[in-house]
């Protein structure tokens, strides 16, 4: 029998995918979690795992402690995790383990945008500039120093999925633009929030940086359009691979990844590297996270280029050559369902039925759900996948499928 693959933390698409693909292969597959997760998990989920560590994942020490301790008992082939949370806890897991992993001791430069910040500026990353802010009235002292500018970003230092981020546009909005980073949501009781900063406002297009790093080496998958709303809170509506732009511009932008992917730290394991290209074709790194991308990123890769992204990730965390060439040409978006207004979720009606060109879609909310205009990429009602030979046709497929789906949401009363 092979060895046991050790998943931290189960829950969620992208480790439901690790969990049966590592499964499928042959490894028994065990997790890490917290006892209010496990209480979420589903049968069919319970029933693919092989064995359950139940710990306290707000405690660091705790966690890791009791986490080596299963490691060894089940003689653990792999640690592994999607999690971003989880990622400081993976990698130091790992160096005491001798298993494949990222650089301990950079590790938290990829979790906590401040320190990610301090390592980008030191490896000559170029990122925008990002400041440390204790209180609203420092934040509102910061802005008002000659140089500084709106828009700017206000947001919290260890958060994820927009949580608490706002592209604060007026002085009038410091306070509740700080309180709003000072107070946003973190998974196992995380210090999310309690680091406000506030970052240089880039403008340009959006994309992120798919890629893979084993023993150092990286290499970039591809890159993706990402399309958000506009205004205060900045959400997801879209992502589109692969996307195809001037030679110049892709090898500066795979430039500068490749520097924050080294200055954070990852040396064995996946990155969502998060872009802003400037209207000049300058790129700016905003972040790298050591996870694969979530919002179906990894579907998109899979269903786009034919790159299997789980059996990649469990191919480095086995210490095993990962095939990383693309086997296919296409292209893929998946496109994010939002509320047209706040009140109660009545219906969505005119979805896709799964297909050769739709090979996924995903209804989140409910009838009967209280919805309103996502300002966090939690808040969205649902999702589907086109894939089809061009970009070209792949935008007209998406805008049909939107044209015929109808969200009918009870507005809350004025």
């Amino acid at each position: 029998m092979k060895r046991p693959v050790l998943l931290l933390e189960a829950a969620g698409p992208e480790s439901g995918h690790l969990a049966q693909t590592a499964a499928a292969s042959g490894h028994p597959v065990h997790a890490v979690t917290t006892n209010q997760a496990l209480a979420g998990y589903s049968p069919a989920l319970r029933g693919l795992l092989a064995g359950i560590l139940t710990t306290d994942l707000a405690k660091p020490q705790q966690a890791l402690a009791d986490t080596v301790a299963y490691a060894r008992r089940i003689n653990a082939a792999a640690v592994l995790t999607t999690n971003e949370y989880l990622t400081p806890l993976a990698a130091h897991t790992c160096a005491l383990l001798d298993l494949p992993g990222n650089d301990p001791a950079a590790a938290h430069a990829a979790r906590d945008k401040a320190v990610m910040a301090a390592a980008f500026t030191a490896a000559g990353v170029t990122a925008p500039r990002t400041h440390t802010l204790p209180t609203p009235a420092a934040l509102r002292a910061r802005i008002l120093r000659p140089g500084m500018r709106l828009p700017a970003v206000v947001k919290p230092a260890d958060a994820a999925g927009s949580q608490g981020v706002t592209v604060l546009a007026r002085l009038q909005e410091v306070d509740t633009a700080w309180r709003r980073a000072y107070d946003a949501p973190g998974m196992y009781a995380a210090t999310a929030g309690r680091t406000v900063l506030l970052q240089q406002y880039i403008p340009g297009r959006e994309y992120s940086v798919e890629s893979f790093t084993q023993h150092g080496r990286i290499t970039h998958l591809a890159i993706t359009t990402k399309t958000t709303t506009r205004g205060t809170h900045r959400v997801e509506l879209a992502h589109t691979l692969p996307t195809q732009l001037p030679p110049a511009v892709e090898q500066s932008i795979h430039r500068e990844v490749a520097r924050a992917i080294r200055a954070v730290g990852i040396r064995n394991g996946p990155s969502h590297t998060e872009v802003i290209v400037t209207p000049t074709g300058r790129p700016y790194v905003i972040e790298t996270a050591a996870r694969i991308g979530a919002g179906h990123i990894g579907d998109l890769l899979h269903h786009a280029l034919g790159i299997n992204p789980w059996t990649a990730l469990l191919d480095i965390a086995l210490d095993r050559p990962a095939r990383l060439t693309p086997a296919s040409r296409r292209h893929a978006t998946a496109r994010f369902l939002t509320s047209p207004a706040a009140g109660r979720l009545i219906s969505v009606t005119g979805l896709p039925m799964p297909g050769p060109d739709t090979p996924l879609v995903r209804l989140r909310a409910r009838p009967g759900d209280t919805v309103g205009p996502a300002r966090t990429n939690s808040g969205l009602l649902g999702s589907f996948i086109v894939v089809s030979p061009d970009s070209h046709t792949t935008r007209a497929r998406v805008a049909q499928l939107l044209d015929d789906i109808d969200i009918h949401v009870e507005p809350h009363p004025a």
